[in-house]
C-alpha cells in the first residue's frame, strides 16, 4: 500500500478560482487517471504545493489486499491530513473503498464518524455491510435505533438534521461526516435537507462526499471551502474499470447493432441502419398503440432469449413505470432461466425471509405471485412491492440468482448491484407533461450499473428503440455530460422555525451559505459581461428614419390589438355558436400570430447568444406583427361545433389547403377565428369522411374566394350579430379611426419594422440581463423569506420581534408533513377526542403519494374529516397569498392532499388484515400501501415529541396509541438487512 501511495505524481499546473486557490494535478497509473484538485478558502493561501504526503504503510488505517487505483490512494492521503474530499467517479469504480478508509480512519484515531444515506433502505443495507468490517457501528433511520452510541453511525440525512438543530451530543462529537451519493442534493423535494445539514454542520467537522461524475464538481468543492473555511479536494476520474459497449434494438428487429464501442466512439453507419430497421418494420404512427405496447413484450422476450444465448446475463431491465415492470416480467412465464439448484436455493431464501409474517400474510397475491418468478430466475424491483419482497429481490440479485430483474429507475440510485447488461425498454420517459427523450444524465445513471468489475470485460448497453430518433439525440443521449449539480435550495416554514428557535439562529445567514447562492454568486461575471454585450449589440442597430419607424410600429401595434379584441367577441360561446353553422365561411388565423407574445417572452428568458439568431427572430417577429395586423388568414369552412370537455367548445373546419395537399378537416379554437363571413355553403348530407366529398366542398370554397376576390362580406357586429355596449362602440370608433392607416401595405414597411424589432429585442435582453446581474447580487430568497415571516406572524407562530411561539415549536418539529396545516388542526382541537381509526385516516391525507385527484367515494364520516382538513388548507393558502407568497394556486394546493388511503388505513388501526385494506386503497400498489402507514407513523413520532415540547401531554398520549396501533404484522416486518 505504501508503494501504492508514494507513486510519482505528475503536477499539470495551478490555476486561480474565485473561491480561492486551486491546485490541480493529475495521477496516471497503469491507464488508470484521476485529476485532483484542492479548493482553498479565499483569503487562505496553499501551506503547501503539490499533493498531501504518502502515508507510511504502519500508519495506515486499513490495509487492502488488491492495488489501490489512483483516485482511491489520492483521497486517503488527502484524508489522512484531515481535509474534506469529494470523490466523483463511474459507478462500481470503488468509492465505497474511499467511505470504508474514512470509518477505519476515524476508529483509529478515536473519532466519531457519521455515514448518511438518502433513503431508509440504503442505510439499512450499509449498516449491514460496514457491520460485517467493523465492530463498533449503529444505525438510525427514524423506524430503527440500534446501538445509537456507536463510535459510527449509519443514518438518513434528515435524521443528522434534526440532531443538528437540537444540538445533540453526536453532532457536537463528530470528526467525519460521509455523504454518500451527494448527487441526491439535487432532488427537488428532498435535496434541500442534504443542503441545510451541510451547513449546519460545524466548521471543525471534515467531509467525505461520495459522487457519481459530475461536470461542476469544483464548483460544489468551491461553495464547501467557502462556507466551512477549510480545503476541500476534489478527486475524479473518468476510468471505467469495465468499459461499456452501447447498442441499439429497433422494434421488430431480430438483432442488435452496436452504436458506441468499449472506446467510446461512435458509429454512425450503425445508427443509421438501426433507424432504417426500425423504419422497415415500424413506420410513425402506422402501429395502434395496443399494437405497438403488444410488440415491445415480444421484442423483450426476443431480447432476454439473446441475452441469455450470448451469456449477457444476469440484465437489469429498466422499464419507467411500476405496471410496465409486471407486465414485461408477467410475459416470460414460459422462460426458465434457472437450474433446479438455483431454484431449490432461491425457495430457502424466500421461504426463510418471509418466515417473519403471519400465515395470513405469507398468502397476500403479490407474495404468491412473485415466488414463481423467482425461481425461473425472474425477478422485479419497484415501489410497488412490499419492502420485504424489495429486499428478497435485492438478496438473490446480489447471489447471482436472478438473471433477468425488471426494476424501476430507483434501482439505479444507491444500490451496489450492477449487472452484465442493462436493457432500456424505451428512449422516451413520462415526467408528468408529457414523453421526453432519456436526458444523458439519466442515461449515464441508470447505464452505469452496466458491468461488474473483476467479473466482466465489458458491460453490454442495449437501448430498445420504438420511434425514430435524430444522430444528435442519440449521440447526447448516449455519449453527453452528467447533469450538473444544481441546488434545489428552498425556504420551508420549517426551516425558518427551527432557526428562529435556536441561540444565534438566523434564516438570512443560512440562505446566503446555500449552494443556490453560492452558484447565483458564481454567475455574475457573465450576466455582467452579457448585458454590456447586448448593449453594445442594441447601439449597433441603425434604423433609417428611426422616428417614423417607431410611429408605424405603434400604429402596428394598435391595429393588432384591435383585431385581438374583434377575436375575442368570438371567444364567448353564447356569441359566436349561433353564427356558426355547418357551411359557414370563416377566416382563421395562424397559430403563429396569435401567440407572438408568448414567443417573446420565451425567446427573452432563453436568451440570444449570435446576431443570426436575433436576425431569425426579429424577421420572425415582424413578419407575425403584420400578419396579425392585417387579418391575415386561412379561407375555412365550419363543419361542425361541439362541447370539448369543461374547456367549452371545438370547432371542427374544413380550411383551404396550400397546394395541392390533400383537404382535411381541422380542429380550431374559437380564439383563431379572425372574421366571420355572411356567406354559407352547402355540405353533403353524408358529410366530410370521404375524400370525395372533401374535395368537393374544396373546390367550392375556391369559387367563392374567386367571386368575391378573396374579400368576402363580413357579419356586422351590430346589424347581424345584434351586439351592443359601450366596449363595442369604443371598438368600432377606434377601428374606424385608424381604418387608413390599417388600409396601408405594411409589407413595403416591413425592412425598417425588423430591425426596429431586432432593436427592441436585444433591449429587452439587456435589461433581463441587468435584472438578473441586480437579483444575483441580491440574497437568494430574499422576498420569499419575509413573506413567510409575515405568514407565520398573522399565524401567531412568531411574534413580533421573531420570537417563536407555543405554535411555532408545535410546527417546527414537523417535517414529514404540512406543518401549518396539521399544527392548525391540532391548536383547533380536530384531533381532541378522535378514535385513533379516524386519527391514523387524517394522517394519511399528508402522507399519501397516491393519487391526489381521487374521486372514489368516501363514507360519510371520512367525508366529513377530509372536508375539515381542506378548509384549514384553504385558510392558510388564503394567509400565505395575503403575504404575497408567489400567488399559491389553491386547487394544486388542495390536490396535495389525497383522501385515497384514508378509509384503507382506518381499516389497519382498527386491526383489519392487511388484504382487506389494500381493497379499501382505491388501487395503491401494496408497497405503496406500506410505506404510507409506515410515513403515518413516523409523523406520529414527531407528533408525539411536539405535544410533549409545548406541554400537550394528553394529546401526546392519544398520538402513542395511535402508533402502537398501526406498529404491526407486513407492514412493519423487520428488514432482511438488520
Amino acid at each position: 500500500m505504501a508503494e501504492d501511495r508514494s507513486r510519482k505524481r505528475a503536477k499539470v499546473g495551478e490555476v486561480e478560482a474565485a473561491s480561492g486557490d486551486v491546485v490541480t494535478l493529475v495521477e496516471s497509473v497503469d491507464g488508470k487517471t484521476c485529476t485532483h484538485q484542492c479548493v482553498w478558502p479565499e483569503g487562505a493561501r496553499p501551506t503547501r504545493q503539490g499533493p498531501p504526503p504518502s502515508i507510511p504503510s504502519h500508519k495506515a488505517a486499513k490495509e487492502y489486499e488488491f492495488k489501490l487505483d489512483p483516485f482511491q490512494y489520492t483521497s486517503m492521503n488527502c484524508m489522512e491530513q484531515g481535509e474534506s474530499v469529494m470523490v466523483a467517479a463511474h459507478t462500481s469504480a470503488g468509492k465505497t473503498v474511499v467511505a470504508e478508509y474514512a470509518i477505519a480512519m476515524a476508529l483509529r484515531d478515536g473519532q466519531r464518524v457519521v455515514y448518511t444515506s438518502p433513503l431508509k433502505a440504503l442505510s439499512n443495507q450499509k449498516y449491514r455491510e460496514l457491520s460485517e468490517k467493523f465492530s463498533d457501528v449503529g444505525l438510525m433511520t427514524g423506524d430503527v435505533t440500534i446501538n445509537e452510541n456507536a463510535s459510527c453511525l449509519v443514518m438518513t440525512t434528515e435524521i443528522l438534521r434534526s440532531m443538528l438543530y437540537r444540538g445533540s451530543e453526536v453532532a457536537i462529537e463528530v470528526a467525519w461526516i460521509i455523504f454518500d451519493e451527494i448527487h441526491y442534493l439535487r432532488d427537488k423535494e428532498r435535496g434541500v435537507v442534504w443542503e441545510e445539514t451541510i451547513i449546519l454542520v460545524p466548521d471543525t467537522v471534515h467531509f467525505v462526499f461520495l459522487s457519481a461524475t459530475l461536470p461542476n464538481a469544483k464548483e460544489f468543492a468551491g461553495w464547501i471551502a467557502k462556507i466551512h473555511k477549510q480545503p476541500c479536494h476534489l478527486v475524479s476520474t473518468d476510468y471505467r474499470p469495465t468499459p461499456l459497449q452501447h447498442f441499439m434494438f429497433p422494434a421488430g428487429a431480430s438483432g442488435l447493432y452496436m452504436v458506441v464501442d468499449e472506446k467510446s466512439k461512435f458509429k454512425p453507419d450503425n445508427f443509421q441502419k438501426a433507424v432504417a430497421t426500425l423504419s422497415s418494420t415500424q413506420r410513425e404512427g402506422e402501429l395502434l398503440r395496443k399494437e405497438k405496447h403488444k410488440r415491445n413484450q415480444e421484442d423483450i422476450l426476443k431480447i432476454v432469449q439473446l441475452i441469455m444465448e450470448r451469456r449477457f446475463d444476469p440484465c437489469i431491465i429498466f422499464a419507467f413505470s411500476k405496471k410496465d415492470c409486471e407486465n414485461l416480467a408477467t410475459k416470460l412465464t414460459n422462460l426458465d432461466l434457472t437450474t433446479d439448484d438455483e431454484k431449490k436455493l432461491i425457495g430457502t431464501i424466500f421461504e426463510n425471509a418471509v418466515d417473519c409474517l403471519s400465515e395470513e400474510d405469507k398468502r397476500l397475491p403479490q407474495i404468491r405471485h412473485l415466488l414463481p418468478l423467482l425461481r425461473q430466475g425472474i425477478g422485479i424491483h419497484h415501489s410497488g412491492l412490499l419492502p420485504i419482497l424489495k429486499e428478497v429481490v435485492e438478496v438473490l440479485f446480489q447471489e447471482g440468482l436472478l438473471k433477468c430483474l425488471f426494476a424501476t429507475e430507483t434501482f439505479s440510485t444507491g444500490l451496489n448491484m450492477p449487472a452484465k447488461t442493462v436493457v432500456f425498454v424505451r428512449p422516451r420517459k413520462f415526467d408528468g407533461g408529457g414523453f421526453r427523450w432519456l436526458s444523458s444524465g439519466e442515461y449515464i445513471q441508470m447505464s452505469g450499473r452496466a458491468g461488474r468489475r473483476g467479473l466482466d470485460d465489458k458491460g453490454i448497453v442495449i437501448l430498445m428503440l420504438d420511434s425514430k430518433m435524430e444522430p444528435a439525440v442519440a449521440r447526447q443521449m448516449v455519449q453527453g455530460s452528467a447533469d450538473p449539480l444544481v441546488s434545489a435550495f428552498h425556504l420551508s416554514f420549517n426551516m425558518i422555525l427551527n432557526l428562529c428557535r435556536t441561540d444565534g439562529g438566523d434564516p438570512s445567514a443560512l440562505m446566503r451559505s446555500s449552494y443556490r447562492q453560492h452558484q447565483t454568486e458564481l454567475a455574475l461575471p457573465a450576466l455582467k459581461k452579457r448585458a454590456k454585450e447586448l448593449e453594445e449589440r442594441c447601439k449597433s442597430v441603425q434604423i433609417e428614419n428611426e422616428d417614423e419607424v417607431e410611429k408605424d410600429f405603434e400604429v402596428l401595434q394598435k391595429v393588432g390589438q384591435l383585431r385581438a379584441q374583434r377575436r375575442q367577441l368570438f371567444q364567448d360561446p353564447s356569441i359566436a355558436l349561433p353564427f356558426l353553422q355547418p357551411g359557414r365561411l370563416v377566416k382563421v388565423l395562424s397559430e403563429d400570430a396569435l401567440d407572438m407574445d408568448r414567443y417573446l417572452a420565451a425567446k427573452e428568458h432563453a436568451g440570444a447568444d449570435d446576431d443570426d439568431e436575433i436576425e431569425r427572430e426579429s424577421k420572425y417577429v415582424a413578419e407575425t406583427m403584420i400578419k396579425a395586423s392585417s387579418g391575415e388568414g386561412v379561407l375555412g369552412c365550419v363543419v361542425g361545433c361541439k362541447r370539448n370537455g369543461s374547456r367549452g367548445y371545438k370547432l371542427d373546419a374544413l380550411l383551404l389547403p396550400e397546394g395541392d395537399a390533400e383537404p382535411k378537416v381541422t380542429t380550431v379554437d374559437l380564439s383563431r377565428i379572425e372574421s366571420v363571413s355572411k356567406v354559407r355553403i352547402y355540405l353533403p348530407k353524408e358529410g366530410l369522411k370521404s375524400l370525395h366529398a372533401r374535395k368537393k366542398v374544396l373546390s367550392t370554397l375556391r369559387e367563392v374566394e374567386k367571386r368575391f376576390n378573396s374579400v368576402l362580406p363580413l357579419l356586422d357586429p351590430k346589424g347581424d350579430m345584434k351586439l351592443q355596449g359601450e366596449m363595442l362602440d369604443n371598438l368600432l370608433s377606434a377601428e374606424q379611426a385608424l381604418e387608413s392607416e390599417g388600409a396601408r401595405d405594411w409589407g413595403e414597411l416591413e425592412g425598417g419594422i425588423r430591425l426596429l424589432c431586432k432593436k427592441t429585442l436585444l433591449k429587452r435582453l439587456a435589461e433581463l440581463a441587468k435584472r438578473e446581474e441586480k437579483l444575483s447580487r441580491e440574497l437568494v430568497g430574499h422576498e420569499e423569506l419575509k413573506a413567510r415571516k409575515k405568514v407565520l406572524r398573522k399565524l401567531h407562530y412568531l411574534d413580533s420581534v421573531g420570537r417563536v411561539s407555543s405554535k411555532g415549536h408545535l410546527a417546527a418539529e414537523i417535517s414529514s408533513a404540512d406543518e401549518l396545516v396539521l399544527t392548525e388542526m391540532l391548536v383547533n382541537g380536530v384531533f381532541k377526542n378522535l378514535p385513533c381509526p379516524e386519527t391514523i385516516s387524517l394522517l394519511s391525507c399528508f402522507v399519501s403519494s397516491g393519487n391526489s385527484k381521487y374521486n372514489g367515494k368516501l363514507s360519510e364520516e371520512y367525508d366529513k374529516l377530509f372536508k375539515q382538513l381542506r378548509e384549514q388548507v384553504s385558510r392558510v393558502a388564503k394567509l400565505a397569498n395575503e403575504a404575497s407568497l408567489g400567488g399559491i394556486d389553491m386547487d394544486k394546493y388542495l390536490d396535495a392532499f389525497s383522501s385515497q388511503l384514508m378509509e384503507a388505513t382506518a381499516a389497519w388501526a382498527r386491526g383489519s388484515n392487511f388484504s382487506t385494506c389494500l381493497k379499501l386503497g382505491g388501487g395503491a400498489f401494496e408497497g405503496s400501501l406500506v410505506r404510507a402507514i409506515r410515513r403515518i407513523e413516523e409523523l406520529l413520532q414527531q407528533l408525539i415529541k411536539a405535544c410533549q415540547v409545548v406541554g400537550e401531554h394528553d394529546q401526546a398520549e392519544h398520538f402513542s396509541e395511535c402508533s402502537d396501533k398501526i406498529k404491526r404484522d407486513v407492514v412493519f416486518a423487520a428488514s432482511l438487512y438488520l
